[in-house]
């Protein structure tokens, strides 16, 4: 039997003539705004802060940045998912701790993976890792959301029934007490010391072995990645790497010839209330010293300078950076929602590096130790490599030459 949609249609109801797929997933926001969409990944609900991602690629490496931890990502690309996950290009290195993002937002579904080293989909990557997503999401009206009236905490809910509490989610979203004044390193950090001596990925071979190290880095974990552990190691560093709790004396007792202050989520000031007095003894030292982004943060505490929490932070593969001590404009990956305050900085720190997007501090040295640190993550991977050259003047600080 032939059927006639349109008769058909003209014999519906109203209702279900304009009824429309139920919503399986949520984000409510503190100030009493729903967004709908459809759900994938683990199903349940997540208290966390919007930000928006703008970097084309590399989904997987930021879902599994620790920096993230607390974090709902907007992706502001649409076509995430289209190359799958795989076991290589995961940046965290405590795959024992509960995933610290809390949530993804994307704007059209998950389609099937198309690229040969896909090992599975991204939605059930999300599910085994216990991240709550959401589909559907007109996520350039979310973008410009956070980037008018900053980053908003919210709940991501996803529930398969489609049946919400919407007045309980936006309550738990109030209630929520956001970053400011959270340390979530130690929920990232690894649980005790390891080596490290895995090098980088090369066409064909795959990740490589370090052979013949020539120094020795302690590298103290607040939420590190991996192709940081890497790209120390391709520059003749035998890495240790130590728990963020790590005392001076601890860094120290390993006789490192440099000490490495990683990237890391949460508030620096309430890291720090353990992390800087671990620095400071460092500093005292006189060892070279090298921080990126909350390694960064608390380092320019360490050197008597503060903090402060941003209106909408930096997350992309595409922020431009000016190098003051070269004239250099580097394209870098960031992904931080504090910055250091200039203002508050002694006079024998030097800024080194800005944002040439809102002029924000990027960067600084100390004018007579072998200290120095950037905000964002010259290891990019995927992304720029501008910024390479970072782990360079590392080893020459190490080496003596700096």
């Amino acid at each position: 039997m032939v059927r006639n949609p349109q008769s058909e249609r003209i014999d519906m109801t109203e209702q279900q003539k304009w009824q429309e797929p139920r919503a399986t997933a949520l984000l409510a926001l503190a100030d009493g705004t729903i967004i709908e969409g459809m759900g994938l990944g683990a199903e349940g609900q997540a208290e966390g802060e919007i930000c928006f991602n703008t970097a084309m690629t590399g989904y997987q490496e930021i879902l599994t940045d620790p920096s993230y931890a607390g974090q709902i990502i907007t992706f502001t690309f649409p076509h995430i998912g289209n190359v799958g996950v795989n076991d290589e290009d995961i940046e965290t290195v405590n795959m024992a701790a509960a995933s610290g993002i809390r949530g993804c937002v994307l704007k059209t579904d998950i389609t099937e993976p198309s690229n040969y080293r896909a090992t599975r989909g991204l939605d059930a990557w999300l599910r085994a890792r216990g991240i709550i997503g959401i589909a559907g999401v007109d996520t350039r009206a979310l973008t410009a959301l956070v980037r008018d009236k900053g980053s908003p905490n919210a709940v991501i809910a996803h529930a398969r029934d489609g049946a919400f509490d919407q007045a309980r989610l936006v309550a738990d979203a109030r209630a929520w007490p956001g970053l400011v004044g959270m340390d979530l390193a130690k929920d990232v950090t690894t649980g005790q010391s390891y080596t490290w001596d895995q090098t980088s990925w090369q066409w064909g071979k795959g990740y490589g072995r370090q052979e013949s190290p020539t120094r020795h880095v302690v590298a103290v974990d607040y939420g590190i990645k991996r192709n940081i552990l890497r790209l120390l190691a391709d520059h003749g560093c035998r890495v240790t790497v130590l728990p963020a709790t790590a005392t001076g004396e601890e860094i120290l007792a390993h006789k490192p010839d440099g000490v490495f202050l990683s990237n890391g989520p949460g508030d620096p000031a309430a890291t720090g209330a353990y992390a800087v007095p671990a620095i400071r003894h460092v500093l005292a030292s006189g060892t070279p010293t090298f921080g990126i982004c909350l390694g960064h943060q608390m380092l320019g505490i360490a050197l008597g300078g503060k903090t402060m929490k941003m209106h909408q932070g930096h997350h992309g593969a595409n922020h431009p950076v000016k190098d003051l001590t070269t004239g250099k404009v580097e394209i870098t990956s960031m992904n931080h929602g504090f910055a250091v305050d200039t203002t508050t900085l002694p006079d024998i720190v030097e800024e080194t590096h800005v944002s040439l997007f809102d002029g924000s501090n990027c960067g600084l040295r100390h004018k007579e130790l072998p200290v120095f640190s950037v905000q964002y993550h010259p290891e990019a991977s995927p992304g720029p490599r501008d910024s390479r050259y970072l782990f360079q003047r590392f080893v020459e600080l190490m080496d003596g030459k700096g």
